[in-house]
């Protein structure tokens, strides 16, 4: 998942350097979705490794 975020946000830097702004700034909000994701199912496989011992 890391991957991905990273992947979206350098195409949302290229778009962005070449004045495409409508597609970089779609690329980057996809970047932060994939990136709260990423979060929120770290924090619910933290929990259960907890619980588990």
């Amino acid at each position: 998942m890391v991957r991905l975020i990273v992947i979206f946000l350098i195409i949302a830097l290229v778009a962005a350097i070449f004045g495409f702004g409508g597609i970089a700034e779609g690329f980057a909000d996809i970047a932060k979705i994939i990136f709260y994701i990423f979060i929120i199912l770290l924090v619910i496989s933290l929990i259960s490794r907890l619980f588990r011992r």
